[in-house]
Parts: C-alpha cells; sequence; structure tokens
C-alpha cells in the first residue's frame, strides 16, 4: 500500500496521523497482551506464575539516594539552605558580594 504523501492536504494528512497513532496504539496493546500471554506460558512450564518471577524485593523508600546534608543555610531566612552541591542559589551569591565569607554561612 502507498500513499501520495505529497498531494494531501494539510487537513488530510492531520487525520492519517491521527488514524496511524491510534493503530499504533492498538498494535501495541495487542503485542503486549501477546507478550504477556507468551510469558505466562513459559513461567508456567516452571510451575510458576508471573507475580512469582516478577515479584522482587521490596525497596524501602526511593530509587534515589539519600537527601545531601545542608551545609550552608541563609541567616536573612534559615530555611532556606544548600548543600554545597550544584550551582550556588541567588542567596549565596549576594551574601558573597556584600563581602560575607562563605564560612560565615556554615551550619
Amino acid at each position: 500500500m502507498t500513499i501520495d504523501l505529497n498531494s494531501m492536504s494539510r487537513k488530510e494528512l492531520k487525520k492519517l496521523q491521527r488514524d496511524v497513532e491510534k493503530s499504533l496504539k492498538a498494535a501495541e496493546q495487542r503485542e503486549r497482551a501477546q507478550a504477556i500471554k507468551a510469558a505466562e506460558k513459559a513461567v508456567a512450564e516452571y510451575g510458576f506464575t508471573l507475580d512469582d518471577v516478577t515479584a522482587g524485593p521490596k525497596s524501602k523508600g526511593s530509587a534515589r539516594g539519600s537527601k545531601a546534608t545542608p551545609k550552608y543555610r541563609n541567616p536573612m531566612n534559615p530555611e532556606q539552605t544548600w548543600t554545597g552541591r550544584g550551582r550556588k542559589p541567588g542567596w549565596i551569591h549576594e551574601a558573597l558580594e556584600r563581602g560575607d565569607d562563605i564560612t560565615d554561612l556554615e551550619i
């Protein structure tokens, strides 16, 4: 099947795009269901269910590392802190421009 895209209007192309996206989504769902059935059949040969083999150890907390401990605090607003990692926040720049030493801001 060949379609001459150059002869189609923008409106026709947009409709074709929507139809293609809809068909792609349906094909993905169909293939996902087939993959799940195949996986269920494969693990059943060993006497397991999909839940048995996909349930790994539950982690406590998020996958990311722990939050870094703040090393600096804004004396003007104690709620503002900085870990010393990444870009310096504006209040650090302002304090340094005022002549404060960064060691004065340490917690």
